[in-house]
């Protein structure tokens, strides 16, 4: 069982940066890719980015390429997204997942998920 909090949400102007965290209480981290989906009201949710069990390689939705990077620590259980130069269309819950497949988690599927933290973009 892999429990993971998210934090760092909260509002920004267009054009700002947040960076959003996820802890991850897994005793084996390294055997977990770790992704991060995004749900807008009314919408499905989506994959956002997504990081190999290694870190060696990092995959992206084509909407957030080039603003936004996915990081991880697995010294202390930990996956970021730093988010740059945001759009009020990133308006969102943001959510961590985990699972042993990086491919799973770019099909926007996962064993196990945050309970998600609220990004608002103004404009």
């Amino acid at each position: 069982q892999v429990q993971l909090v998210e934090s760092g949400g909260g509002l920004v102007q267009a054009g700002g940066s947040l960076r959003l965290s996820c802890v991850a209480s897994a005793r084996t981290f390294s055997n977990y890719a770790m992704g991060w989906f995004r749900q807008a009201p009314g919408k499905e949710r989506e994959f956002v980015a997504v990081i190999t069990k290694s870190g060696g390689s990092t995959y992206y939705a084509n909407s957030v390429k080039g603003r936004f990077t996915i990081s991880r620590d697995s010294a202390k259980n930990m996956v970021y997204l730093q988010m740059n130069s945001l759009k009020p269309e990133d308006t969102a819950v943001y959510y961590c997942a985990a699972d042993y497949s990086y491919i799973t988690l770019a099909r926007t599927k996962a064993d196990y998920w945050g309970q998600g933290t609220q990004v608002t973009v103004s404009s």
